[in-house]
């Protein structure tokens, strides 16, 4: 099943609707710190330990992972958790999404390289991919720095009418618009 933008934007805003009215709000670049948390904590069984004198009942011996009392460290030590097995979900569900999706007879043709992409760079999926995943860790590092990612800033924050989710959301697109206008320039058409 194919959605457009407009189905899809609802879709989304309730689930954001619904996440922040049942549970909390949907940020999900603090599970990424979590996740290389846990990779460390394998490779080094002193980086998390409990500590019943900590807020969190564990610390860390990274400054980041012990922020918040040792919140973080807490989370890399039981990281089955609503935020952590939310983020598993997006990957399962994407996954499944691709699988399960069967193309109907007459339906529109999704395309694994926009033809935007295919007119500046050519039809190769392994650069395609891998501009996609170097600009997805560029962003996940930009996340980080300013403390949340745009699900918790802008989609969550903007909900809950926070000022730097506003804030957030001006800065992604003031830096987001030019840099597709540089890189795509004369590439494609305003209906792609």
């Amino acid at each position: 099943m194919y959605w457009n933008w407009k189905k899809g934007g609802v879709m989304l805003g309730l689930t954001f609707f619904l996440a922040v009215a049942s549970i909390k709000p949907i940020g999900v670049s603090t599970q990424f710190v979590i996740a290389d948390g846990i990779i460390a904590a394998a490779l080094d069984p002193t980086l998390v330990q409990k500590d019943e004198k900590a807020k969190s009942g564990y610390t860390s011996t990274n400054a980041y992972l012990n922020k918040s009392g040792g919140k973080y460290a807490k989370s890399v030590a039981k990281p089955m958790n609503y935020s952590f097995v939310f983020v598993l979900s997006m990957f399962l569900g994407g996954l499944l999404g691709r699988l399960l999706t069967k193309k109907k007879p007459g339906s529109p043709v999704v395309r694994q390289i926009p033809g935007v992409h295919t007119r500046r760079f050519g039809n190769k999926f392994i650069l395609r991919y891998s501009l996609t995943f170097i600009g997805g860790v560029i962003v996940l590092w930009g996340a980080r720095l300013a403390g949340g990612c745009t699900s918790g800033h802008m989609m969550s924050g903007i909900m809950q009418t926070s000022i730097s989710g506003y804030i957030f959301a001006v800065a992604a697109f003031l830096a987001a618009i030019p840099t597709a206008l540089l890189i795509y320039k004369n590439s494609g058409s305003r209906n792609e």
